[in-house]
């Protein structure tokens, strides 16, 4: 049998991903372990190896189109196996959830299809080069199509809410329970059904893509189509957002003494030999010691050091801090794995790292997925204070302003200080008010009085 090549699942919010460069042609011969692909994800790019030894056939994945995971892209004929196409013949184009060459319930094997019907009550689009050949009504999951024959369903009258009209375990059990409803109504049309007053709802549709353009003259603007990271990023903020209940909680911070600090520190920093010469061993930014002084507050208070789950509350032993970064078209969450225990130093020199590599998009997964809190500073550009959006699993996220010279009041005196606002956005499920007030007092503590830094 031939060896199946999918596109793999390299993220854990992957749904989808993008070939963005093929290594071997069809036809060529290609030895285990050679990288056959390389793929673009919403965070990174990673090259894919060969599974197996032998003859690259039937390349079905193209460059530059979405691709749901678990799609074979390609198979690999062994030196002993012979490979057949029928003229005028298209190669295997396996569907999602279940590959077309592999044979029906009925033992046949399924023709190739090529056309694509639009799903019933939305116009007709023209699908993309990769979607050529394959039926959308059959877009399922093997276990959506499972669920679907053990309930008597057929799978093609089901609507698909996945990628490209993909019909998921969510959508079966929903007509499953609709087919339930409808068998223990009440034959006689004369009954009214109640509907309870307590329903939640139906959520808000968002403007359809012909409702906002119209609102615009034609030829007043260009189309730029999303990239995969945007719409990552579009995905999770919209579900942050409308399933975390966030509720935030803002005070100011004197900075002098930390900066005082941080210069001492980097004047005392040893020389070490580069190609560029000598350079100094570590340089802190005012964000390390934000990275350090956040770590240290989830120690002091380690009821917000949680996560939030349905049936229990994640308490995190650790503090995994990320860090928000920008990237072109997006950012990304390096994180700073037990950044309570490493030296200032050591964050600062490991966070110049992970940014370079997140900014060439060369981040291995376990470098951005996960953490238990997140800290976005937008100090650098000047403002004042913001509100960040939580990234779950997270419970927490800290907004960093810039520090400024403002005006306080001590002991009944006028003084002037650097100042920085900081808002703390938490998953009031997870953390309450006065948790939440606890936890930003300790980092303020640690902010004024930085030298607990340092021991």
């Amino acid at each position: 049998m031939p060896t199946e090549v999918i596109l793999p699942k390299v993220d854990m919010d992957m749904a989808t991903g993008q070939i963005s460069r093929w290594f071997a042609e069809e036809g060529a011969h290609v030895k285990k372990g050679d990288v056959l692909f390389e793929i673009e994800t919403d965070k990174a790019a990673m090259e894919i190896d060969a599974p197996a030894s032998g003859t690259l056939r039937n390349v079905t994945g193209k460059e530059r189109v979405d691709i749901p995971v678990g799609e074979p892209v390609a198979w690999i004929y062994a030196d002993d196996e012979v490979y057949e196409a029928k003229q005028g013949e298209a190669p295997i184009s396996p569907l999602v959830g279940e590959m077309s060459a592999k044979p029906t319930e009925g033992g046949a094997v399924p023709p190739p299809t090529h056309s694509v019907a639009p799903p019933s009550g939305l116009p007709a689009i023209s699908p993309p080069r990769g979607e050529i050949g394959q039926s959308q009504a059959a877009r399922a999951t093997p276990l959506a199509r499972r669920l679907a024959r053990e309930a008597g369903l057929s799978i093609a009258g089901i609507q698909g809410s996945g990628p490209h009209g993909r019909v998921v375990r969510a959508d079966v059990e929903a007509a499953v329970a609709a087919k339930g409803a409808g068998a223990h109504a009440q034959p006689s049309a004369e009954i009214p059904v109640e509907v309870p007053s307590s329903a939640p709802a139906p959520a808000p549709k968002p403007m359809s893509d012909d409702q906002v353009l119209k609102l615009f003259a034609e030829g007043s603007y260009e189309l730029v189509p999303h990239d995969n990271m945007r719409k990552t990023i579009a995905r999770r903020l919209v579900e942050a957002k409308s399933t975390i209940p966030h509720f935030y909680l803002t005070l100011d911070c004197e900075l002098d003494a930390l900066l005082a600090l941080r210069t001492q520190l980097n004047a005392a920093a040893p020389m070490r030999k580069t190609d560029k010469g000598e350079v100094p061993a570590y340089k802190l930014s005012v964000n390390d010691m934000v990275i350090k002084a956040m770590a240290m507050a989830l120690m002091a208070v380690p009821d917000a050091n949680a996560s939030w789950t349905e049936n229990a509350m994640v308490k995190h032993k650790h503090a995994d801090v990320g860090v928000a970064v920008s990237i072109p078209g997006g950012l990304i969450t390096p994180i700073i794995r037990h950044a309570d225990e490493k030296t200032l130093s050591a964050i600062s020199n490991e966070m110049k790292d992970l940014a370079s590599r997140a900014r060439s998009r060369k981040l291995k997964p376990e470098e951005y997925q996960g953490g238990t809190t997140a800290v976005s500073n937008l100090g650098m550009f000047g403002i004042k204070d913001f509100a960040a959006v939580i990234n779950p699993p997270h419970a927490t996220i800290l907004a960093v302003g810039a520090g400024e010279e403002r005006a306080v009041v001590k002991k009944g005196e006028i003084k002037v200080a650097t100042v920085m606002s900081v808002t703390l956005s938490t998953d009031h499920r997870a953390v309450d008010g006065a948790l939440g007030a606890e936890l930003l007092g300790a980092f303020k503590r640690m902010i004024e009085n930085p030298m607990g830094m340092l021991v």
